[in-house]
């Protein structure tokens, strides 16, 4: 591939919003062998004030403009879910690879169709689950893989938010819309979660769950709770509520081996806490101030022949399945 050989790769965002203001849009100018030359916007005025604000050379107001750009090599596709498979095909058909937003697309089914896209096409497919390259989710990694806690039994996820204040329900956020957003913040919050298990302890081969909507503040369900299975024989389970009350905000994941604890953040800035019959430790590794920025990199140096990126197509579409699953879908 013509990508394989550049330099830079020359990137083009569809999508400018809020995610890519500092989580990932200024990461392209950072990564050694990477720029960011063109951005989209269906409006085209806070497209180019975007562009400005970064020092973009380009920008659009039409997605397939931007796609067709010669001097666009590849495509960060940075909308809501329930556009990532349409431009997915889109970027595929222009023969350029694709680097999409998490969760990959509103449903296994269609994160399956894009997966074939690409490869039909002949191109990559990365998905933006950038914990895998966070240094505190690869210091749990090392943890484990150095035997810190023995044999791994059971993993525990717990994640609570309390309401959501001041909804209006005739402009509700996208993420608690299930027709933009596959489902409501499960689909937003858990996936980050389920996905870097999956890279931690290996995919998950049987999932089951029960939803709820006990609020009623929006269409998609506000509680999960779920119960799955690794291939390698370690279980699962966790709930994830919406609708707590202030101050019973739970940011936890406990992975528990024959030997000890490793407990820690998904989101939260706390520290991961290691207890064992020896010990207790605790680690507190900071996101970089880009967050995305490790894991863009592990992309451009994939497309520069370099190295390989952690997070594809066909991983991020296990997520999806998992979700599937749990949601009764």
């Amino acid at each position: 591939m013509a990508e394989q050989t550049r330099k830079t790769i020359r990137w083009g965002i569809i999508g400018c919003g809020n995610v890519t203001e500092v989580k990932s849009g200024p990461a392209f100018q950072k990564v050694p062998h990477s720029s960011l030359v063109a951005v989209m916007r269906r409006n085209g005025e806070k497209a180019q004030d975007y562009a400005q604000r970064h020092v973009v050379p380009k920008w659009y107001d039409n997605a397939q403009a931007l796609i067709d750009d010669p001097e666009v090599d590849a495509v960060y596709i940075a909308t809501p879910p329930d556009s990532h498979a349409e431009y997915t095909l889109a970027v595929a058909a222009a023969g350029k690879p694709v680097y999409v937003e998490k969760p990959m697309a509103l449903n296994y089914a269609q994160c399956q169709e894009m997966v074939k896209a690409c490869q039909t096409a002949q191109v990559p497919l990365f998905v933006a689950y950038y914990r895998r390259r966070l240094p505190s989710f690869l210091k749990v990694k090392e943890l484990l893989e150095a035997g810190t806690i023995g044999e791994v039994k059971l993993v525990n996820i717990r994640l609570f938010h309390p309401v959501q204040e001041n909804l209006n329900p005739h402009e509700l956020p996208w993420r608690v819309q299930p027709e933009i957003a596959g489902g409501g913040l499960f689909f937003d919050l858990a996936s980050h979660q389920l996905d870097y298990l999956d890279y931690l302890l290996g995919p998950i081969t049987a999932a089951s769950g029960q939803t709820e909507n006990q609020a009623g503040l929006y269409p998609a369900e506000d509680i999960v709770t779920g119960q799955f299975r690794f291939a390698s024989g370690v279980l699962g389970t966790g709930i994830w509520c919406f609708t707590v009350a202030p101050g019973q905000f739970k940011d936890e994941i406990d992975i528990i081996g024959s030997q000890g604890r490793i407990t820690f953040p998904s989101f939260a800035l706390e520290p991961i806490k290691v207890e064992t019959a020896q010990e207790t430790e605790a680690y507190f590794l900071p996101p970089p101030p880009h967050v995305q920025q490790p894991f863009i990199q592990t992309i451009v140096e994939e497309l520069t022949g370099q190295g390989k990126c952690p997070s594809t197509g066909e991983s991020a579409a296990r997520t999806a399945w998992v979700m599937d699953q749990i949601v009764g879908r």
